[in-house]
């Protein structure tokens, strides 16, 4: 059994990863601002749960006493959000993270997972993108989780601190009814009948990876020896918009699908998919989840969880 601090923990991947930590019998303590995430969706686990944010250093040197790993999934996620408000994406996920970091040092902690991106680090680049690339950010947000890499590095070089970035691909899955995402997005446009908007002309591509897979993703980073070291974490898939409605037509026929066009917005990288050959060989990461057994499944999980506060646009 070990300790787990899960910092944005009442979070959609935050959950997940809780239920599989306490399944095998680990203790967790999550710590989150709740400004996103739901209390009911931790609390009744178990876990410890304290209330407070990546910004309040106090909150953080907190939550790190007596813990051995640390996964930092508290951020400012959203591309659109860090372009009018840049200083506020910096001090969540820049300052935030070099926080958790410096508590994680000095508490002791022996490992410290970083929930980073691929897309907005690398920003455009050739396809698929890979490990070895110049980052090159187009975005505030994509510069500020590129900042929260350097830390890690830094901490790893300078003080020893094991730590692992995980650079995570677009997730979809259960309990993502707060997330800014195009699946979640789509999924609640479609429980309220409103129209699916894309922005573009849906022939800009992602690599949507399944929630179960990414957790297992973390769970082996934390399993495998590879201190300092960076990975993509994705299914390896490249998939436009166009197709992805298409496999959401696909595995959900019973449903009417009104799909509109509206112009491209500013900041968002056209293309992007990855390469995992580096998480395979170092991490034996293999994503097992179709997108299409995976749409069904977040479908089905959209359809029992029917609520004001569930499809309220975040």
């Amino acid at each position: 059994m070990k300790s787990y601090l899960v910092t944005g923990g009442c979070g959609f991947i935050g959950v997940n990863l809780i239920g599989r930590l306490l399944a095998r019998g680990d203790s967790v303590r999550v710590l989150d601002n709740l400004s996103l995430g739901k209390r009911e969706d931790v609390e009744p686990l178990g876990v410890d749960l304290q209330v407070g944010d990546v910004r309040d250093v106090a909150a953080v040197v907190k939550a790190c006493q007596g813990i051995e790993v640390a996964v930092h999934l508290a951020g400012h996620t959203r591309v659109l959000e860090s372009l009018s408000h840049p200083a506020l994406n910096f001090e969540i996920n820049a300052t935030g993270t070099f926080n958790v970091l410096e508590a994680c040092r000095h508490a002791g902690v022996k490992k410290v997972i970083f929930a980073s991106t691929g897309g907005a680090v690398l920003g455009e680049q050739e396809q698929p993108v890979h490990e070895g690339m110049l980052p090159r950010p187009i975005s505030p947000y994509g510069a500020s989780k590129l900042v929260g890499e350097a830390y890690c590095s830094a901490f790893f070089g300078s003080y020893g601190l094991n730590t692992v970035a995980l650079r995570f691909s677009n997730v979809y899955g259960p309990y993502s009814y707060h997330k800014g995402s195009v699946v979640a997005a789509f999924f609640r446009n479609l429980r309220q009948k409103d129209p699916i908007v894309i922005y573009g002309d849906g022939e800009q591509t992602r690599d949507f990876v399944y929630v179960g897979d990414l957790v297992e993703a973390i769970l082996l980073a934390d399993g495998n020896e590879t201190p300092g070291e960076v990975f993509q974490i994705a299914s390896g898939r490249e998939t436009s918009l166009r197709t992805l409605v298409d496999t959401m037509k696909d595995v959900l026929p019973e449903l009417t699908f009104d799909v509109r066009y509206e112009p491209a917005r500013t900041g968002e990288v056209l293309r992007n998919y990855a390469s995992i050959e580096k998480a395979r060989r170092l991490l034996h990461f293999s994503p097992k989840t179709s997108l299409g057994d995976g749409l069904r499944t977040t479908w089905n999980w959209f359809a029992s969880n029917d609520s004001a506060a569930l499809l309220k646009k975040p």
